[in-house]
């Protein structure tokens, strides 16, 4: 099967306004369903007269699901240049691959492609951070990739964070309530690596004998950078049952480049049939992990620094700093971008950043929030110990379908391929022309607001599980209100209740956060669908609180770039680069309109009681086989 191209969510062309008048960044409205080799967003630094050399540049790069990108940003968090090139992906049933030399070839053209047209010297990049999804990562002790695949395909070493063929296994795991389990909302998801490991172990062993190391990819690509194998507390906390709490009396060992493994927990590796991973001092899964941005090895290698053989086409001896999930670089790069009355007024900065949540908006959501004491909630990943900003503890809710259900909605609609002609015919995106669809029926039925287009429509957006609050990677999608038509306004009409059934889900985060403890009245938004002005407004108007967009988009490439900047020791923190790079730009508040509010009170009841009916569904239909 080919690797599907088509560009992802966080490609997508902005639908919001820039906020700033000295924005030139452009870029050209291409069909949702193309994607080409380097899909550039240029934005230059307002400042032309620096000469060359003499600038300090970051250099960011985010390796998201579709594709590699990677962006330039200047000692202000100001964007210089971006550019992404196309990754391939295989899928068949539940199985979802990649291949990390096709990533990294990626990698190493987008690299090339932003510095060129940023007109940014290789000396001038003075530190590098990458960030990359949560997916698995097989290499033999040349570092060669091994296969993870049913078809044998070499190439094909990486198994995808949203495949799902380790459901079974991360069952079995979760049935025996190890201690480590309260640390990921009280069970594993398939999406996560011990089921994932247990699966190749059990259907792949001739692969399982010849891996060297099990890496997370944006730990594999620090280490495909450095030759330093030294894995981050973001991703072993996050998706390996790695007690970063462990690390807190070591958190001020500032000159420290390499911390020794100590939140392992070897017993649970043992009880779930895992224990030839602890051999070696844990070597296969990690010997030191360190802080996000903790300079690695002895900064790029000659090797992956050179122009040729596509190689990055920088210096060696550049600092690159430990690596970080894609999300939780976006939590990174947007959490300290509100507009500075607010911080102002709030005065207790501490208190301020724990009311925050960030929603990372791609083709799934990520949902992460920050407390200075350990929160346990149900169904919700967490508490991680400093797994995003250091000496903090990260709460993460998800959605593991958000873009890719949108992009699933109307591509398997009947007007869907009419409507993208047209939408390539006037150079708009095909949400822009859905959003403009709806504004006119709304002004033609003479509605008082656009929302209440969709009380016929109800959708449950569970069409690849429930990640959290609820937790049930068996869940659902369902649809109410379904008809014959076939026409435009229909599929816009659909579109606009998934929107709204997305953003309900995320009520759903929010209030069950806030229910066990923590106080979320603010939400910071990046990431593609960030980008959609209809999705953040019917957001704000649902969760009832206001969306702060940063003024950076690419809010991703800038918290991978924040950890060059940690590394090369710009700053002597996450958190101080945060508060020097980020910057806040529009502020979407929910509608006042009282009946807005109780219009979305009904919808959401509905939205609740979809799930109820499934599981009573469920249980007629276990009882009927039984």
């Amino acid at each position: 099967m080919s690797g599907s191209n088509r560009k992802g969510w966080s490609d997508t062309v902005p639908l919001l306004p820039q906020n700033s008048s000295k924005s030139k960044s452009k870029s050209k409205s291409k069909s949702h369903h193309s994607l080409s080799t380097a899909s550039i967003y240029l934005e230059m630094a307002s400042t032309t007269a620096i000469a060359v050399h003499d600038r300090t540049v970051f250099l960011g790069v985010d390796v998201g699901t579709g594709s590699a990108r990677a962006g330039l940003f200047d000692e202000n968090g100001k964007l210089l240049g971006s550019s992404s090139s196309p990754i391939q992906i295989w899928k068949e049933g539940d199985c979802i691959e990649q291949s990390s030399t096709d990533i990294w070839h990626a990698v190493c053209a987008a690299v090339k492609a932003a510095c060129s047209i940023a007109d940014v010297a290789g000396e001038e990049v003075k530190g590098i951070g990458f960030a990359a999804t949560c997916s698995l990562v097989a290499v033999d002790s040349d570092g060669s990739p091994v296969t993870v695949s049913w078809s044998g395909d070499s190439r094909r070493n990486i198994v995808v964070w949203m495949d799902h063929r380790a459901v079974e296994q991360a069952q079995r795991i979760n049935s025996r309530n190890s201690p480590v389990l309260q640390y990921c909302g009280g069970g594993l998801s398939p999406e996560m690596q011990p089921p994932k490991l247990l699966w190749v172990k059990e259907n792949l062993q001739e692969s399982w004998s010849m891996v060297f190391r099990w890496m997370d990819l944006s730990d594999w690509l620090s280490y495909r950078a450095t030759g330093d194998d030294t894995r981050s507390l973001c991703t072993t906390v996050c998706k390996w049952t790695y007690l970063g709490h462990a690390h807190m009396q070591k958190n001020n060992e500032k000159d420290s480049r390499d911390m020794e493994a100590c939140g392992w927990d070897d017993d649970f590796w043992e009880e779930i049939g895992l224990g030839d991973l602890v051999d070696g001092h844990h070597a296969k899964i990690g010997r030191s992990v360190a802080f996000p941005g903790h300079p690695l090895g002895s900064g790029l290698t000659p090797a992956a620094a050179q122009a040729r053989n596509f190689e990055l086409g920088l210096v060696a001896g550049i600092p690159v700093g430990t690596s970080l999930i894609d999300a939780h670089a976006g939590g990174v790069g947007v959490m300290e971008s509100v507009p500075m009355s607010d911080s102002e007024v709030k005065g207790d900065d501490v208190e301020a950043l724990c009311r925050r949540m960030v929603l990372v908006c791609g083709t799934s959501t990520c949902h992460m929030a920050v407390s200075r004491s350990k929160l346990f909630i149900p169904g919700v990943w967490g508490p991680f110990w400093s797994a995003m900003v250091p000496e903090y503890w990260l709460t993460e809710g998800g959605q593991s379908a958000t873009g890719a259900l949108l992009d699933h909605i109307i591509e398997n609609h009947a007007a869907s391929s009419h409507l993208a002609n047209r939408a390539a015919s006037q150079s708009i995106s095909i949400y822009e022309l859905l959003n403009k669809r709806l504004e006119s029926t709304m002004t033609e039925l003479e509605l008082p607001f656009i929302a209440s287009l969709t009380e016929d429509i109800h959708v449950l957006p569970d069409f690849h599980g429930n990640r959290s609050p609820i937790a049930d990677p068996k869940a659902k999608g369902m649809i109410s209100g379904l008809t014959l038509d076939t026409s435009e306004k229909k599929l816009a009409l659909m579109y606009l209740a998934t929107v709204q059934g997305i953003a309900y889900g995320t009520r759903h985060i929010v209030e069950h956060c806030n229910a066990h403890g923590h106080k979320i009245d603010t939400i910071l938004a990046c990431g593609g669908l960030a980008k959609n002005s209809l999705f953040i407004q019917e957001n704000a108007d649902i969760i009832g609180c206001p969306i702060v967009l940063p003024r950076e988009s690419e809010s991703v490439l800038l918290g991978a770039a924040i950890l060059g900047s940690v590394a090369a020791k710009k700053y002597s923190s996450v958190h101080d680069a945060m508060k020097a790079l980020n910057a806040a730009g529009q502020v979407i508040h929910p509608s006042k309109d009282p009946k807005v509010k109780k219009y979305h009170e009904a919808k959401y009841r509905i939205f609740r009681e979809l799930y109820e009916q499934q599981l009573s569904h469920r249980s007629l239909m276990a009882q009927a086989l039984a």
